[in-house]
């Protein structure tokens, strides 16, 4: 670990967003004892948590001018991982079996993740910090390594300029979508949808779609249009051949490779070599980071949607420690990682932590955009930590001075995803690893916050 030998520092702090990262930056930087304002475009804490049926003007999400929604959120979204391994590790997401109003399940639904996390804010008294309906409109670097905060709030009187010392950035990146590019597109005539414009099934009944994507969003959202839409096409990168086809319990579902054009009369050609005329094509794409308030100039950029040049993913060299992100990782039980990565800035900006020199981080940067390059990973998959998110982790809770990641949380990931792949319709609600989760529990004991007491 590497120990700061200067005095302890308190800092003001602005964190951006109070979603899930920004709740647990806000909960460490002020346990460090930094002064801390959260700001908040939404009426309330959650980020992208918070369902709403709204959907943007523009289905594609692609014009400038659109009205925007910050949630993806659909109706009917449990999540893929389960409660056990999803929360922050020193305040357990346990089931309040005593709440009617509460969902018990081991795979809850978006709503009870809405309210743990707005029981954590209440719990740790973040909520008075935050100042809601209140949007970022510039994150500017000032004289003397300091940063200007512009902000607007819903009503206000006008724009407020304000100074703090560093920035988190926590704003999320679930809501600017990336589509598909398809050879002929624009002379096609049927509608498109992003999967962040989708809430429940019904505006497909009785249409021909064909959906883009092979990752969780496009798995649930595949299976739900089934049940109203005439015939639903899945189009996935990563389909092997002996896949493709009418998909096995489904007499409407069909599996593709990726399309290869669309065309005027309707149809879309894949790269397979069969033919559907569609009405509606629905991009499960994911989504791009995007930081339109930040001023960097031209320091910190976003180039096929890695967001660099950053180190640990956190911290741009020439501008650490008093810029951070915090919650780019994808592919990651992300909770549990918001905390640590949090734990990290609120570490290094009290001084009780130090950072390498900016050469060693450049350095560090530059070995792992090479590893990525000649592992032939574009650079959209800088930001994946999948197998590696445990020994990332762990490297930052030995920085922190904290535990490392307990090995039920660890072997809890990996039965998941086996479950997940063996039964994807049913790994929910059906498990097998109901041994981790007695470790799970036992662990909690530790804990006397969130409903868990020690025995």
């Amino acid at each position: 670990m590497q120990l700061a030998l200067n005095p302890l520092a308190s800092r003001q702090v602005a964190v951006i967003g109070a979603g899930a990262g920004g709740l647990v930056a806000a909960r460490e930087l002020w346990r460090e004892g930094h002064k801390v304002v959260v700001f908040e475009r939404g009426e309330q804490v959650g980020g992208t948590w918070v369902y709403t049926p709204k959907v943007e003007s523009d289905p594609l999400g692609l014009h400038p001018d659109r009205t925007t929604v910050h949630s993806s959120m659909y109706q009917s979204l449990r999540t893929n991982l389960p409660r056990e391994s999803m929360g922050f590790r020193d305040y357990p997401f346990v089931a309040k079996e005593e709440d009617e109003k509460r969902d018990p399940r081991r795979f809850p639904g978006h709503r009870e993740v809405l309210r743990y996390l707005k029981d954590f804010a209440s719990e740790f008294g973040i909520s008075e910090i935050v100042r809601f309906e209140t949007e970022v409109m510039v994150v500017d670097l000032v004289e003397g390594g300091k940063w200007k905060v512009k902000s607007k709030s819903k009503g206000g009187d006008g724009v407020h300029d304000e100074i703090y010392d560093a920035v988190v950035v926590c704003n999320g990146h679930y809501t600017e979508p990336r589509i598909a590019e398809i050879p002929g597109i624009n002379t096609w005539k049927g509608k498109q949808f992003h999967s962040h414009n989708y809430r429940n099934p019904e505006p497909f009944r009785d249409q021909v779609v064909i959906l883009i994507g092979g990752a969780a969003s496009s798995a649930d959202i595949s299976r739900e249009l089934a049940g109203v839409a005439k015939e639903v096409h899945i189009a996935s990168r990563s389909v092997a051949d002996e896949a493709i086809g009418k998909q096995p319990g489904y007499d409407n579902m069909w599996l593709h490779s990726m399309i290869k054009s669309a065309h005027d009369d309707g149809s879309v050609a894949f790269q397979d070599g069969s033919v559907v005329i569609a009405d509606i094509i629905l991009h499960c794409t994911g989504y791009k980071y995007h930081f339109p308030f930040l001023e960097t100039n031209g320091i910190v950029t976003v180039d096929d949607n890695r967001v660099g040049p950053l180190y640990k993913h956190v911290f741009p060299p020439a501008l650490a420690p008093s810029l951070s992100f915090v919650g780019l990782p994808w592919k990651v039980v992300p909770f549990p990682q918001f905390e640590l990565q949090s734990k990290w800035i609120a570490g290094l900006l009290s001084n009780r932590i130090a950072l390498p020199s900016k050469e060693e981080m450049m350095e560090d940067i530059k070995a792992f955009y090479s590893l990525l390059e000649a592992s032939g990973l574009p650079k959209r998959y800088t930001h994946n930590l999948g197998d590696c998110q445990f020994e990332y982790n762990d490297w930052l809770a030995a920085l922190c001075g904290c535990p490392v990641s307990e090995e039920w949380r660890k072997k809890m990931y990996l039965e998941v995803s086996k479950n997940r792949h063996a039964r994807p319709e049913t790994y929910r609600d059906e498990w097998e690893d109901d041994h981790l989760i007695l470790q799970a529990h036992e662990d909690f004991k530790k804990y006397t916050l969130n409903g868990v007491t020690k025995k």
